[in-house]
This record gives structure tokens, sequence and C-alpha cells, in this order.
């Protein structure tokens, strides 16, 4: 069995974040958005992007940290969106109906990040 890693990198400016995720998203791997996403929220962080656009695959504990973390962003007043996710990761969300959940995007909105 050949181990995934998952790789998160954050770039954050003026109470926005851009968290890049790439990989895969699962089991395995999720804990260590989970501990990016929680560290934002520390930092009352108001708006978190999600970049997917480098994950190749994301089940539902994947799917359960974006939810949980969406859910403590918006009691703080914040909000997380989901960017440029691949077929893969959209479908999952098209059939959980996710999609209608979370704001998502077909690419990477504008944001004053440097």
């Amino acid at each position: 069995m050949r181990l995934v890693e998952l790789n998160v990198s954050t770039a954050s400016q003026g109470g926005h974040a851009v968290v890049t995720a790439s990989g895969e998203l699962d089991l395995y791997t999720a804990p260590r958005l989970q501990t990016v996403l929680a560290g934002l929220l520390r930092e009352n962080v108001d708006r978190v992007v999600v970049d997917l656009s480098g994950v190749e695959f994301c089940d539902s504990t994947g799917m359960n940290v974006l939810l949980a973390a969406m859910k403590r962003l918006k009691e703080q007043g914040g909000t997380l969106e989901l960017a440029a996710p691949r077929p893969a990761v959209k479908r999952i969300l098209q059939v959980t109906g996710l999609d209608t959940v979370f704001d998502v995007h077909d690419a990477l909105p504008a944001l004053d990040v440097t």
C-alpha cells in the first residue's frame, strides 16, 4: 500500500486566509487539515477559502473536517468556502448534497492575500 500524503499550506492577510490542500484527504490525512483549520479559528480569521485544486480524493472524514470548520467559523461570524474542486471531489459534494451547504467556487476567488 502506498502512502499518499496531504500537503497543506496557508496564506493569510487581514482576516482572510487561503488554505491550499494537495494529495488525498481521508481518514489518515484529515487531521493535518483539521489542525490547520483549528489554528485559523483560534486566530479569529473571518473568511477561509480552501483551495481543493490539488486534492485528488476526499472521503467522508475529509468532508466532516470541512463541515466542522465551516460550522465553527459560522458561529464566529465567518465563512468557509471551497474553491476549484477536481471532478471527483465535486461529484462527492453533489452526491452528498454538500454542494448546497458549502459555497463552492470553480476557481480560487480573488482575495487580498499576498
